[in-house]
């Protein structure tokens, strides 16, 4: 899957803006307020993509470590924003190539680990969410942005709609890969419910597991908090946030 993510690459981000009508935008700065990023932390950011969400991240001065399994998307995000961009690039930002289910990191390393828009192309996401428990210092935070269910059933016939009959047209005449917009499709349509989700994340031993929804549930932005204790044992699902 590596590869259909390199082959979309230089113009992801732009392709993105175009066919989420520019909400990408909004989520990824509801994103930012919920990761609330200072300096001096240590933030791992999963499923970084061209590093776009990393760059908001750094923005405010933490340590931040843009990961994507996709070694296409790393090197755009090197290029556009690494040492060897234009002004030096951004130096609180180092970019790795890794897998979500074995990251090449240590325990405890991270303040805050976030994800936005990668865990339903996991193809074991509850072992992804359980690897990045692993890699979060004991108090630290899990932020997760990812597509779910619109409640509203009216609505959320019109999403998919969107996606299932316009999504596709916009995406051939957008992307130099259109079967990769298809598997978005598919992928969003087929992925659980908030509440799932919501008891994935604490099944991993997430606590304090809470969500709310952007854009009418379109997404859903997930927050967590690592056990001080490690050994506390998990059950049951989040509850709403306000």
């Amino acid at each position: 899957m590596s590869g259909m993510f390199d082959q979309v690459a230089a113009g992801y981000d732009r392709t993105n803006t175009v066919l989420s009508m520019g909400n990408d935008r909004f989520w990824r700065a509801a994103t930012t307020r919920a990761v609330d990023p200072r300096r001096g932390q240590r933030i791992l950011d999963l499923a970084a993509g061209t590093g776009a969400s990393s760059v908001a991240l750094a923005g405010r001065g933490a340590e931040v470590v843009a990961a994507d399994f996709s070694p296409g998307m790393i090197a755009e995000g090197e290029r556009r924003h690494g040492r060897s961009a234009p002004g030096g690039g951004i130096r609180n930002l180092s970019f790795v190539q890794a897998d979500a289910t074995a990251l090449p990191f240590g325990n405890d390393e991270f303040d805050t680990v976030t994800m936005s828009f990668g865990l339903r192309n996991v193809n074991e996401p509850k072992k992804a969410l359980r690897e990045l428990l692993r890699v979060t210092k004991p108090g630290g935070r899990l932020v997760i942005c990812e597509f779910s269910q619109p409640p509203s059933k009216v609505f959320n016939g019109l999403y998919r709609f969107y996606n299932g009959r316009v999504l596709p047209v916009v995406a051939k005449t957008m992307s130099s890969n259109a079967d990769a917009y298809d598997y978005l499709n598919e992928s969003i349509r087929d992925w659980p419910d908030q509440r799932t989700l919501a008891a994935w994340i604490r099944e991993a031993g997430w606590t304090e597991v809470a969500h709310r929804n952007l854009s009418m549930g379109i997404v859903a932005l997930h927050r967590a908090t690592k056990p001080r204790d490690a050994a506390a044992k998990a059950g049951g699902a989040g509850k709403p946030l306000a």
